[in-house]
Order: structure tokens, then C-alpha cells, then sequence
């Protein structure tokens, strides 16, 4: 089976065996859109307004920018980090909290069986599995407890902690080509496969022994056909 750019589709069973037959030493994935469906970064952002966490000032200038980011004004890279930093002052304890209460409520149940159960299988075998998302630390850390994957193989948009206080002061937004930056920094260069779904995660893919697109957003599509890269969609957001 081919999608209408020609990249070829993989079951699940043929995910599976392809994935298993590189032998994998180091895994990296994606995490929204590609272990769950949904974005859980802007998703969380508008829990925390739901739920108060937020001052209306920093409503009011997080909308302005969001706005911003979806007219094409604001990077990637700029509003993923604003999105963390705009809880500066707030404890760190009660961003995983909220973070916990946000994950368990909108997206536990979008988690892709077929994701969980290959991080598992490969887990089983000794891979090392390492997450990479642009999403804010609380909730990749939160929503990746449920593929056994540590904290310490957690590589998000993070800012520093001051006394359990969240500050402005940014660490790291692993986005575009700045995942492979932030790979690299833990030893990461060449994992032997990279799963990811948006343009966002190309150079990630880029550098893998071998690429699996998941789920590809309609940019990420054009670039499998053109490097070759199989697809895989999971039965809950497949194409008709």
C-alpha cells in the first residue's frame, strides 16, 4: 500500500519487523502526534487558563503570541518557549501536578496501543528509547510514565527551576534541528531509529540509521517520498 505521494505504508506487524530487524541499539521519538494523538503543548496551555493557573496579563500576552505563531509571525522555537516560561513564578510542584491532572483528563485515552506496545517490545530487547518534544517537560514526563520511559530520557522544552519556582530562564526547545542539537548534547548522533510526525521533526529523522514517519502531518508526507521514508498510521487516525 502507497499513499498518494508514493511513500510506501507499513502495517503494524511490518512497523514491527522492520523496526525490530535494524537490531536497534538507540530509539528517539516524538511524542505528540507520534505516541499519542493530539497536541499537548497547546493543549495544556489552555487547561491552565481553564483552571486558573494563569494571570489574565499573561493570558492576554500568550494570546497575543499564539496568535502570532499561527499567522506565521512567531517561530516554532519562540512560542514553544514562551509556552514554558509563561508560568515563571509558579512552583515547579504544581506544574507536574497540573501536569499529571491535565494528562490523566485529555490525553491518556489517545495514546497509540501500537506506539506503546513497540516502545515495550523494544524495551524488552535493551534499546535505549529517548523522547524528544518541543511540548513542556511537566507533560512529556507525565505522558511518557506510561511507556516506562525515564525522566533522564527526557529531552523537552524545559526551563530552570529556582526553589521549586519556575523561572524565565530557558534550557532547552528541542524543535526542528535543535533536537538533533539536543541529542547530540546527551551522545546522541546517529540513533539507529527515529519515529516522528511533523516537518518539525525532519532533522531528527534525518539523522537516524533509519527514519519512520508516524501519523505525518501533509509536509512531513512530502519529504518521506522524497527520502524514501515508510509510513505508519495507527488504526485510530489511519486514512480512509
Amino acid at each position: 500500500m502507497s499513499t498518494a505521494t508514493n511513500s510506501p505504508v507499513l502495517s503494524t506487524a511490518g512497523l514491527h519487523t522492520a523496526v525490530h530487524a535494524l537490531d536497534p541499539q538507540v530509539a528517539v521519538f516524538d511524542c505528540d502526534g507520534t505516541l499519542w494523538s493530539g497536541d499537548a503543548g497547546s493543549g495544556f496551555m489552555r487547561w491552565t487558563i481553564e483552571h486558573g493557573l494563569l494571570s489574565s496579563a499573561a493570558i492576554d500576552q500568550l494570546d497575543l503570541r499564539y496568535k502570532g505563531y499561527l499567522a506565521g509571525q512567531v517561530s516554532e522555537a519562540d512560542i514553544c518557549g514562551e509556552m514554558v516560561q509563561i508560568y515563571h513564578g509558579l512552583r515547579d510542584s504544581e506544574m507536574r501536578a497540573a501536569a499529571a491532572e491535565f494528562f490523566a483528563q485529555r490525553i491518556e485515552r489517545n495514546i497509540f496501543p501500537e506506539m506503546r506496545a513497540l516502545v515495550h517490545s523494544l524495551q524488552a530487547r535493551g534499546t535505549e528509547i529517548w523522547a524528544v518534544s518541543s511540548t513542556c517537560d511537566w507533560v512529556i514526563e507525565e505522558g511518557v510514565r506510561r511507556f516506562d520511559i525515564s525522566p533522564t530520557r527526557v529531552l523537552a522544552a524545559r526551563v530552570a527551576i529556582a526553589n521549586d519556582r519556575v523561572t524565565r530562564t530557558l534550557i532547552d526547545v528541542p524543535t526542528d534541528e535543535a533536537k538533533v542539537a539536543s541529542l547530540a548534547r546527551v551522545g546522541v548522533t546517529q540513533p539507529d531509529a527515529a519515529f516522528g510526525n511533523s516537518i518539525h521533526d525532519a532533522a531528527m529523522l534525518g539523522i537516524a540509521r533509519r527514519a519512520f514517519p508516524v501519523n505525518p502531518t501533509a509536509a512531513l508526507l512530502a519529504r518521506a517520498a522524497a527520502q524514501s521514508w515508510p509510513v505508519f498510521y495507527p488504526a485510530s487516525v489511519a486514512p480512509a
